[in-house]
């Protein structure tokens, strides 16, 4: 089982507009990040995206990938779902839309918003198959399993992705650790975490709150993600524990 991270980056990428690098080092090509998305893949070669960035397109051009077997989404956030036209050459091919899969908020809110994908336009068909979380446990292979976590006045899912005897947790956008996630990712063997910035915020997990998750949740490996531009590579890999990872755009992991 491998997790491919598509991007890394904040709701406004790093460099922001105006070529703002913040505390990054322009010259290491790991702190150019995009907005955050990731993909699971088995060993049969079966694959499961997780949100459609802003950056969708190009992140599958870079990463070679040119079709998937679901798609699962985090919150409705505009960094989490906006690319969500470009899962429309994904759906060339197929007799009906890829499947996808949301909280039952998450999906009422898609749906208000993007109407035309999930039922189709002017002759046009649908592009996604969209389902509630409620009784999924399965899909293409994966064992799945969520929770929702706190994310200021709304709720992120956090995933848990079974396959080949190995897992892959992910918890983006979060602002508080409660039981129900430590229990979701009890023993996982990668665990990708929100880690906006070192300074605690209101909607977000901090690097200290990254590591304690990682931690409480005895993952084998943690991998820092949805990272701003006070989040430097280099310097924030020599500060954390040898078992925790600065995520980039592009990076490839077997669990």
């Amino acid at each position: 089982m491998k997790l491919i991270m598509l991007g890394s980056g904040t709701s406004t990428g790093v460099p922001r507009l105006g070529n703002d690098w913040g505390e990054c080092d322009p010259a290491q090509p790991r702190n150019r990040r995009s907005r955050v998305s990731i993909v699971v893949e088995s060993d049969e070669g079966r694959r499961l995206l997780v949100d459609t960035s802003p950056d969708l397109r190009r992140q599958l051009l870079d990463n070679e990938i040119g079709s998937i077997d679901g798609v699962f989404w985090t919150h409705d956030h505009a960094d989490h779902c906006h690319g969500i036209d470009d899962l429309r050459p994904l759906r060339f091919g197929r007799s009906t839309g890829i499947p996808g899969f949301a909280s039952a908020e998450t999906a009422r809110r898609l749906r208000a918003r993007f109407g035309y994908v999930f039922a189709g336009q002017h002759g046009y068909p649908s592009i996604v198959q969209l389902a509630t979380l409620d009784t999924m446990r399965m899909h293409a292979g994966f064992g799945v399993d969520s929770e929702e976590m706190p994310h200021g006045a709304i709720c992120s899912t956090a995933y848990r992705f079974e396959a080949d005897g190995k897992s892959i947790g992910y918890a983006t956008d979060f602002a508080e650790i409660t039981d129900g996630m430590v229990d979701l990712f009890d023993g996982v063997d990668i665990l990708v975490s929100d880690c906006l910035r070192r300074e605690k915020h209101p909607t977000h997990a901090n690097l200290e709150m990254a590591i304690a998750l990682g931690s409480r949740s005895r993952a084998e490996i943690t991998v820092l993600t949805h990272l701003d531009k006070s989040m430097d590579y280099a310097a924030l890999s020599r500060e954390i524990p040898d078992n925790v990872l600065v995520g980039y755009d592009g990076l490839e992991l077997a669990a």
